[in-house]
């Protein structure tokens, strides 16, 4: 619990400190109980221009959810987020990024326009498809796309795995290996992936900490050295993507889409 006190006390704070400084908007995906509970650290994260999204109301695991309890937690945190910040979420975001046969069925129901959960691509939104069924020898069979637009994330670009020595992870990284991984990741998309968005997950009580802060100040001296790179949040990025039409004789080699970073 107090590990989540620093990150809403301190870690919020220092980087919206950061991102003012550097003139960028983001966008935090907070479960309810959160916002109940730090709501003056919420409050400051609207008032410096940045979005909420929906994260879940106590962090919940969803896979262990049943379809109904997993929808009326869905119900419940929309609900609340209409109460406690006078506004609807336009995205959501798995915790844990997990998610279950249901959850993109049940974001469809409820108007979400995006989820960012799943790993499918990595520098290209996209609309995901469920996994229908499973077989060993012969392949698997997916559903239909979804109508919720998919910005995909990555273990490779959280910060938690990677930073956070939470008991004893084997996964932790020095700063430097990150730091690296991300200006490569982020030099790869630049240069190779027209139109390319990028997903970064950051945790106040990780990201928050001193040295990591530094990192990530290094990190976006990098990326803002570039003119033609943009820090939406995800909703505003939702508003101006375009899906690449099927290909056609007449279309090969196109794309409706927005050239954005």
């Amino acid at each position: 619990m107090s590990r989540g006190e620093f990150g809403a006390q301190v870690g919020a704070p220092r980087l919206l400190e950061t991102f003012r400084r550097y003139g960028i908007t983001t966008t935090w995906c907070v479960p309810t109980h959160t916002v109940q509970t730090f709501r003056r650290s919420v409050d400051a994260i609207l008032e410096s221009g940045h979005e909420i999204a929906a994260h879940g109301v106590y962090h919940e695991y969803v896979p262990a959810l049943e379809r109904d309890e997993e929808r009326r937690l869905l119900e419940l945190q929309i609900r609340q987020h209409e109460q406690l910040l006078g506004q609807r979420p336009l995205g959501y975001r798995s915790p844990a990024l997990d998610v279950t046969d249901n959850t993109l069925e049940l974001l469809e129901e409820f108007g979400f326009n995006w989820d960012s959960s799943l790993m499918g691509r990595d520098f290209e939104p996209y609309r995901p498809r469920m996994v229908v069924e499973t077989t060993q020898e012969q392949g698997n069979t997916f559903g239909p796309e979804s109508r919720v637009l998919e910005f995909p994330v990555s273990w490779f670009l959280d910060d938690f795995p990677e930073l956070e020595s939470f008991k004893g992870s084997p996964l932790m990284q020095s700063n430097e290996t990150v730091l690296a991984r991300w200006r490569d990741s982020f030099d790869f998309a630049y240069e190779r992936c027209l139109g390319g968005a990028m997903t970064w997950t950051l945790h106040p009580q990780t990201i928050g900490r001193a040295h990591n802060l530094l990192m990530l100040e290094k990190f976006l001296d990098h990326a803002t050295s570039y003119d033609d790179v943009w820090f939406p949040t995800l909703s505003e990025l939702f508003d101006c993507w375009h899906d690449e039409p099927e290909p056609s004789a007449s279309s090969a080699g196109t794309s409706s889409r927005n050239d954005v970073s």
